[in-house]
């Protein structure tokens, strides 16, 4: 992250935030901040790796969710939690489209997605 010069009386905040999903892969996170001026609120940077949460999974299969569906909304809810920070709808749309779309790929879909394709023969909004 660059702060400039013309950016005086900011405070902002770098989080690198990475989801483990398979055994083997990694993540590398290298946060930068470079700040141009001493007239700053605050500036910080933090990065964070993180396995796949076998306790979540657990939990949501203690109540009844298959295996599978448990997966999908864990890691639907990770990216969730980010996307919808952006405050921006057309493009959070855009981007739970495409994590739904490698769900769908990698996963699976849930019985009610699948439901609503088979009817419409569309995908839901």
């Amino acid at each position: 992250m660059l702060i400039r010069k013309a950016a005086e009386g900011i405070q902002t905040y770098e989080s690198n935030r990475n989801l483990v999903l398979t055994d083997g892969c990694r993540a590398d996170a290298v946060p930068n901040l470079e700040i141009e001026t001493g007239e700053i609120v605050g500036a910080g940077h933090a990065a964070t790796t993180g396995r796949f949460d076998d306790e979540q999974l657990f939990y949501l299969q203690s109540r009844g969710i298959d295996e599978s569906e448990a997966r999908r909304l864990v890691v639907h809810g990770f990216f969730a939690d980010i996307i919808h920070k952006i405050g921006v709808p057309a493009v959070e749309r855009g981007l739970m489209d495409a994590v739904e779309k490698e769900l769908a790929i990698n996963i699976g879909t849930p019985d009610s997605y699948a439901a609503a394709v088979d009817q419409t023969g569309e995908e839901p909004a």
